[in-house]
């Protein structure tokens, strides 16, 4: 388990159907050591932090396991680390393997697992795709965002190493299927994990007493 490549990026505009917004989503390999802060990676910015950045999301990981298929998936002949908008391209972490609340040393910083990461109209416009959020979602590889327990620096080739981890909790792969899920039982257990944000595990409640009720509706009305 390993970081394959820091990348990072500032704001800049782009387009999609005549409208013009500020991203960050265009990330670029560095070389060398990186300081990674409490909300970021030096060097790295958020456009829009309202969605992105902060304590909860200070650095996005993204298997490099996945960049095969999306290289193919878009017909392109080469996709660069850090093309899916992510500041660490990883190696052996997948989402079903990485769980919410995961604690990894990594180079000199110590970082957990807070949540998948949600596609946005921005990747679409990246892209130039309108499909590129349906096959996101499809695929169920989200990556997975981080917070940062404590800053150091941190560099391509540096390992992971497994700290620990929570005794409630969800794969990333889970918890981002959990989010447009239907599934009562996953919800339920979403909605119990207590390293999740709580504006997550209130999502996750809430859909899970609307199906409920739903159900009690419609046995109601066969009786």
């Amino acid at each position: 388990m390993k970081i394959v490549s820091i990348n990072v990026g500032r704001p800049r505009l782009c387009s999609l159907h005549g409208e013009t917004f500020s991203t960050s989503i265009f990330k670029e390999p560095v070389s060398g050591r990186v300081m990674l802060r409490r909300t970021n990676l030096d060097g790295d910015r958020q456009a829009d932090l309202s969605v992105h950045g902060g304590p909860n999301k200070a650095v996005y990981g993204y298997p490099a396991e996945h960049y095969a298929y999306w290289r193919d998936e878009l017909g392109l002949e080469t996709l660069p680390w850090g093309s899916l908008g992510e500041n660490f391209t990883t190696e052996g972490l997948l989402e079903k393997d990485v769980h919410i609340g995961d604690r990894y040393r990594v180079g000199g910083a110590t970082v957990k697992v807070t949540t998948p990461r949600l596609p946005c109209f921005k990747l679409a416009a990246k892209f130039k795709r309108d499909d590129m959020i349906e096959k996101f979602l499809e695929r169920g590889w989200s990556g997975y965002y981080f917070s940062v327990v404590e800053e150091g620096e941190v560099g391509a080739g540096d390992e992971f190493e497994f700290l620990g981890g929570e005794a409630t909790t969800l794969s990333v792969f889970d918890t981002f299927a959990a989010y447009t899920s239907l599934d009562l039982d996953l919800l339920r257990r979403a909605a119990a994990v207590t390293a999740l944000p709580e504006s997550w595990r209130e999502r996750f409640q809430m859909r899970s007493e609307a199906i409920q009720k739903a159900m009690i509706e419609r046995n109601s009305a066969v009786r």
